[in-house]
């Protein structure tokens, strides 16, 4: 059997004292940071010397600096504090109205322009001291024909980078949980401006015939709009690209440009831009939303609760 270092034994304290020490880069900042006398975290620096079997710490005329061994160490044990951390997050009931943690959900710029006005009043609602950073997610470039264009937010779920993610519907191994939101189907249509020819004649001539923007985030001039029209015989002009909807906003009310966006979009922000949403001349499946976030995350009654407010922001139910 190989040899295993006996735990017991091990003051894991000395893990929290290398994190502070290596933060602070001085001894006695980091005894102040850790309610310590300098002479403490001296010797509790030797008994980590002694364990790890590195002097770890050198001294400068300016504080302290890591060794190489120690430079390597710190991702490392960053990485179990943090998790010591999130046990010790868990086993805390969760109480929205006085928590101070803070969350990182994954969603896309439609969410953010149409719900996420609702998800932060909720939020300041029912939990103001809870932080909320939002990053913005978008589908990756296949590498290879097994890889699924959302593969890497599920990934980012698994590792904890995410605690949640609000992605189109799919189809996800087991050890995921993705909940359907209430009333989150959500169709394309035409935004242009009031007095633009299409939202004069809503025709199939009349939409292939203008000129088109399409939302892309690698610059393709193709969407699945243009597979609809292949199959009936037809074809469209696509003069330009957007990296996102809330961009397609401005470029369409300052052009003769026809995006297709999310009729939600439209809905909650046309008006401001002078857009008006037209239906598209041929009939295109509704897309749905989910919120997905690993089973393991979900028995942490905070992700939970994370997971019914995002869900309740994109619920058109004012009441959700």
């Amino acid at each position: 059997m190989l040899h295993q270092i006996d735990l017991s034994r091990t003051d894991l304290n000395l893990l929290v004292l290398f994190d502070c020490v290596l933060r602070e880069g001085n001894v006695g900042r980091a005894a102040s940071a850790l309610n310590l006398s300098p002479s403490a975290v001296s010797h509790g620096l030797g008994r980590l010397r002694r364990l790890l079997n590195d002097p770890v710490f050198l001294r400068t005329p300016r504080g302290v600096v890591p060794t190489d061994r120690a430079l390597e160490l710190a991702p490392r044990i960053a990485d179990i504090l943090q998790g010591v951390r999130q046990v010790l997050d868990g086993a805390a009931p969760f109480m929205p109205a006085t928590s101070t943690r803070r969350f990182r959900i994954g969603v896309g710029d439609a969410f953010l322009c149409t719900s996420g006005p609702t998800l932060a009043a909720r939020l300041a609602s029912n939990a103001p001291a809870v932080g909320l950073a939002v990053l913005h997610i978008v589908p990756s470039f296949r590498q290879s024909l097994t890889e699924g264009p959302w593969d890497h937010v599920l990934a980012m779920l698994e590792s904890r980078e995410l605690d949640m993610a609000v992605l189109p519907w799919l189809t996800s191994p087991a050890r995921f949980v993705a909940r359907p939101v209430p009333a989150s189907e959500d169709r394309l249509i035409a935004a242009t401006r009031a007095d633009h020819p299409y939202a004069r004649d809503p025709s199939l001539d009349s939409y292939c015939r203008a000129r088109h923007l399409v939302v892309s985030i690698r610059g393709d001039p193709v969407a699945a709009t243009d597979e609809i029209l292949a199959g009936l015989g037809r074809q469209r002009s696509v003069t330009m690209t957007a990296p996102n909807f809330s961009s397609a906003l401005f470029l369409a009310a300052q052009s003769d440009l026809v995006v297709s966006l999310p009729q939600s979009l439209v809905a909650a922000h046309g008006a401001r831009f002078g857009l008006v949403g037209t239906p598209l001349p041929f009939e295109v499946a509704p897309s749905n939303i989910v919120a997905v976030t690993t089973r393991a995350a979900l028995q942490d009654t905070g992700v939970a609760w994370l997971v019914d407010l995002v869900s309740g922001a994109l619920s058109k139910d004012p009441a959700a």
